[in-house]
């Protein structure tokens, strides 16, 4: 899940992330979304309504050699009674380029449990180089995500031709470390949830077996069969119980979305 910690981080960003380099930015023509989308979500602890995820989008008022920069936010807390014995306050940020759909900056505040940590990345796309809060830099793939960044990449993604058991890898630096995300496409679904019916095409992320969950068959993804492409339901059975994430509220999405 996701950390409001605003009074400890600097949540600066510099002018000139990419400096005096020289190199090709990736260009995508995509319509998925827009500043403004918020997204709520439910997360449901077996039979626990155990929290609650907002994703939300907005403009920087920044730009980075000229190309605007779009902002997204990741927000987690703990509800209820399981508030009580094992509190959640997480936050997510990351600062992409509108065109390319690449980072330019991340930065995570988990607290779960009592436990916490911090990461902040600087992405030089020119050099195709991550800076971490250790001061170490990273070589990396040409646009490479970060953990966020990465549910939005993933959305410009074109599946009109997509057919059962594709994958699809997207690279991601996560957790100080090059990380290919890998979806498996397994096909159409209607789902019905608490506020309704939603057409979807259904995926499974290609996971590490025994880390954190299973297997590849415990970890199911639904989003949306529009312009939209938004996640409505993703289901998990970890090694300690099952997760479920929800989609309960939604606004200024671009496109009618597919519900019945």
């Amino acid at each position: 899940m996701l950390t409001m910690s605003f009074g400890q981080m600097d949540r600066r960003v510099p002018g000139n992330v990419l400096g005096k380099d020289h190199g090709i930015l990736r260009d995508l023509k995509h319509n998925a979304f827009k500043p403004g989308e918020k997204l709520t979500y439910v997360v449901h602890y077996g039979w626990v309504n155990a929290g609650e995820a907002v994703v939300e989008l907005k403009e920087s008022e920044r730009e980075v050699g000229g190309r605007k920069i779009w902002v997204a936010t990741g927000t987690g807390k703990s509800i209820g009674a399981f508030n009580t014995f094992y509190k959640v306050d997480d936050y997510y940020e990351t600062h992409f380029d509108a065109k390319g759909m690449f980072p330019y900056a991340f930065i995570r505040r988990v607290s779960e449990g009592g436990y916490n940590f911090s990461q902040d990345y600087m992405y030089n796309p020119h050099k195709k180089e991550v800076t971490t809060q250790k001061k170490e830099t990273h070589k990396v793939p040409a646009n490479v995500q970060d953990m966020l960044s990465a549910f939005y990449f993933a959305r410009t993604m074109d599946f009109t031709n997509v057919k059962e058991g594709d994958e699809f890898t997207i690279e991601t630096f996560l957790d100080d470390e090059l990380w290919p995300l890998r979806m498996r496409y397994i096909g159409k679904e209607t789902i019905k949830l608490r506020n309704g019916k939603y057409r979807c095409m259904k995926f499974q992320p290609v996971v590490q077996e025994g880390r954190v969950f299973k297997g590849n068959d415990d970890l199911n993804v639904w989003i949306t069969d529009d312009g939209n492409r938004i996640p409505v339901l993703a289901q998990a059975k970890v090694l300690v119980g099952s997760i479920k994430l929800e989609l309960t509220d939604y606004e200024g999405l671009i496109h009618p979305i597919a519900k019945q």
